[in-house]
Formats: C-alpha cells, structure tokens, sequence
C-alpha cells in the first residue's frame, strides 16, 4: 500500500516527469501500475479490458501531469484519472447496477496486492476467493451491489484511503462515502452470514 512504501523521491520523479523526463514517469507508472491494474479489473471484471484501461490511465496521466500542482498525494490523483476512465467504460457499456463493489471481505490480502500488471493465466485477484464454497457464496452476494459500491470498498479495505481521499476521487462527499460502505455491508451482511453458517456446517467434524 502507498502509505507504507517509501515515496520520499516522488516529489522529484513527479518534477521531473512534468519537465518530459520519460524514465521518471516509468519509475511513477510501474509503482502504481499493480494497483491501477487490480482495481480495473475488480471494476469491470475483465482482464483484457482491465488491462487496455489501465494504459488508458496512464496515457491521460502523462498528458493531465503538467497540470497537476501536488494539492493532493499523487496516488489520489490517480485513482480519480482511474475512477473517471472506469465510469466512462461503464457509460459506455451501458451497465447500470450490474455488480456493485463490495464490503470487508475484499481487503488488501485478498484483493488487488497480488494483482499482475498484465493479463495471463494467473487467478485475477478478486478470484482467490472463490477458491472455496465460502468464497463463491461471497463473490454472488457482492456481484449484487453496484459499481459505486464495489469501488468504495475496493480503496477504503484494498487500499486503504481515508474517506477524504475517496470522496475526492469519487468526486462526492465523505458522507456520501461512509453512508456508501454502510449500505454495502448491510446488504451483504444477511447473505454471508447465511453462507458462513453453510458453510461451516459443511465443514464441521462428524459428531460435533
């Protein structure tokens, strides 16, 4: 997560890169690109597509860089560039409500820190969870909510953003933030404790 990494040199990478300093902006895109790419595909649940938009982040970035004036951390930044091509992808496709972003369960063990940066044949992130019964009834209930809610969740339990940072990069208020993640989590609430009760139940020893 960015708050742990040592980003003491990214003022000067970002300087450098506003300057035209191309090297400077690759050392910026292959510390986020990871991140950028898992929250994609989390958002629009395809790899290739995942992976197209996360170079269309890239390139807006580099093209939005001489405008940015440090007023929030870069990461932030970012997110809103990929926020915004994520939404316009949505737009475009014309889904409304159709997967909506999730709740605790998706946190940053299981979501987006072991993202690749291009599509292959590994497990997309959100998929280490459907590797047991418990995870598929996880992965139905949250493909309930919609995509406002996903990515609330993902960037307040996968990243691990303030509210004030999302709300920012949703372009909407922090209690619109909070009352977000509060509908999310009682909607799932019901479903997975049924499915935890399942399957426990299932797994539990013969004769307990």
């Amino acid at each position: 997560m960015a708050d742990t990494e040592d980003i003491s040199d990214e003022p000067a990478l970002i300087k450098a890169a506003q300057a035209g300093d191309t090297r400077a902006f690759d050392t910026l895109v292959t510390r986020y690109r990871s991140r950028i790419y898992g929250m994609l595909v989390n958002l629009v649940k395809d790899d290739t597509e995942a992976w197209d938009l996360a170079q269309k982040v890239f390139i807006k970035a580099w093209k939005a860089l001489p405008r940015f004036e440090a007023r929030s951390k870069f990461f932030t930044w970012l997110y809103r560039i990929t926020h915004n091509v994520a939404l316009d992808y949505h737009r475009r496709r014309k889904i409304t409500g159709d997967g909506e972003l999730d709740d605790r369960q998706l946190n940053a063990k299981t979501v987006i820190s072991s993202a690749p940066t291009a599509p292959s044949e590994t497990p997309r992130p959100d998929e280490a969870l459907a590797r047991t019964e418990l995870g598929d009834h996880i992965q139905a209930a949250l493909a309930e909510l919609s995509p406002e809610h996903r990515e609330v969740i993902l960037l307040r339990e996968a990243q691990g953003m303030t509210y004030d940072e999302i709300a920012e990069i949703m372009d909407c208020a922090s209690g619109t933030v909070m009352s977000r993640l509060f509908h999310a989590r009682k909607k799932l609430q019901a479903t997975l404790a049924e499915a935890r009760a399942n399957f426990l139940e299932k797994t539990a020893a013969p004769g307990e």
